[in-house]
């Protein structure tokens, strides 16, 4: 057996040392508040990495599960189920889609969306139509295709070689676009808000310059709204809300609400090209996570709930904006506030020596006291609450990450 320590935490526990070696065991979760296993509570700033939109512990959720569960937990893809077709079609008229592929996660739904665009430009315009374009500092998954996009050598090095045929280009960079697309391409996967890059956002005209490109060379262009999709940035789609045009979406953290679900939207184009067998999954677009999500759509798509994370999200600014201002002069210091809605992030300055340390140092200072956070990239505080989440406990949380930079920034750890 393992043993919890008086702290509720686990050391060298039974899982891969890929998660490091120290675990925060949490036991239960109640609106927008999480308790361990020793009994302390935490203000969730982080949302298991934006997917519990909803908080925690909401019966409405866990009814429809039960209610799912008691009449069919799974059926395979050989079949198709109730829940799944009313989740299909929603999905269907929040943009020109054609069809939508239901899977696991987010990775998942990114490996369909790449093979997708191959296919697409193989039964358009044959052989030797397959590059795969990303961007700086992107995010687009783990599993060898996704990780083949996602320009991180520190998690691409150690399972080298990956997919061929796939390049990089500087992020919101129109000339190197211009210079570089051409019918060789057969996809180019985006974040519109790179929540695993810093969260550096997409300029309007770049998204501009993919929409004329894309379609002047008939390259499939993928938003992958995993993170900033259903509500997180304000609006269903942060692409749409931007103006970019993609022709796939790709969706997964919060769409059933804490349950394993991704869904890739695709137009009709690509749709009227799939033979039986192209693709698949056992487990994606299950009954039960399917009702979940069918449930959570409603709630989240409503125009009052988003105006509402709009709001929150500029009340959320202003108070890290607060903390830019107090601490904007010395050797460790906040720079930019980043973000939309309510996925933002404090950038951390600091010596380039010391940023690993200083980073670690201001999220355990914070869970030290009570506050949950993430980190985007190597220097930016990440801060994604359930869309939920009150004023007052945005000011709270604002208001510890203040006291935790202030311990660290003064040298106290």
């Amino acid at each position: 057996m393992f043993a919890i320590d008086s702290k509720g935490m686990i050391h060298a526990g039974p899982l891969p040392k890929q998660y490091g070696a120290d675990f925060l065991v949490l036991r239960e979760g109640d609106g927008v508040y999480l308790k361990d296993a020793a009994g302390k509570s935490y203000l969730d700033f982080g949302s298991g990495i934006a997917v519990n939109a909803l908080g925690h512990g909401r019966e409405d959720l866990a009814r429809v599960a039960a209610d799912q569960m008691r009449r069919l937990v799974h059926s395979s893809n050989l079949y198709v189920t109730e829940p799944a077709l009313e989740l299909a079609a929603k999905l269907l008229r929040s943009g020109p889609f054609g069809a939508v592929h239901f899977g696991n996660s987010g990775t998942e739904a990114n490996e369909a969306a790449l093979k997708y665009a191959r296919l697409y430009a193989h039964r358009t315009r044959g052989e030797g139509c397959f590059k795969l374009l990303s961007f700086s500092h992107a995010f687009h998954g783990r599993t060898l295709g996704a990780l083949s996009v996602t320009p991180n050598p520190a998690y691409r090095t150690p399972f080298e070689p990956l997919l061929p045929g796939t390049e990089t280009l500087p992020y919101n960079d129109e000339a190197a676009l211009e210079k570089t697309l051409d019918r060789s391409f057969a996809g180019i996967i985006v974040e519109t808000l790179q929540g695993e890059g810093g969260l550096k956002a997409m300029t309007p005209s770049f998204a501009a310059a993919l929409n004329r490109l894309c379609r002047a060379h008939d390259i499939i262009l993928i938003a992958d709204e995993v993170q900033t999709g259903l509500g997180r940035t304000g609006a269903v789609y942060s692409s749409f809300a931007l103006g970019l045009e993609p022709d796939i979406i790709t969706l997964a953290k919060p769409l059933a609400g804490g349950l394993p679900l991704s869904a890739t939207l695709i137009p009709g184009k690509i749709n009227d090209l799939l033979k039986t067998g192209d693709h698949g999954s056992t487990f994606g677009g299950g009954p039960v996570t399917t009702a979940v999500a069918s449930h959570l759509w409603d709630i989240i798509t409503d125009g009052e709930f988003l105006a509402e994370v709009r709001r929150k999200g500029e009340v959320l600014a202003r108070a890290l904006g607060g903390l830019a201002e107090t601490h904007s002069s010395g050797p460790l210091r906040v720079g930019e506030v980043r973000g939309r809605g309510m996925l933002r992030g404090l950038e951390i300055l600091a010596p380039e020596d010391r940023t690993p340390g200083v980073m670690k140092a201001i999220l355990a200072a914070a869970q030290e006291r009570g506050l949950l956070l993430l980190r985007s990239g190597t220097n930016v505080v990440r801060i994604a609450p359930p869309l939920v989440i009150g004023d007052g406990d945005l000011l709270t949380g604002v208001g510890i990450l203040g006291e935790a930079l202030g311990e660290v920034f003064t040298g106290e750890l």
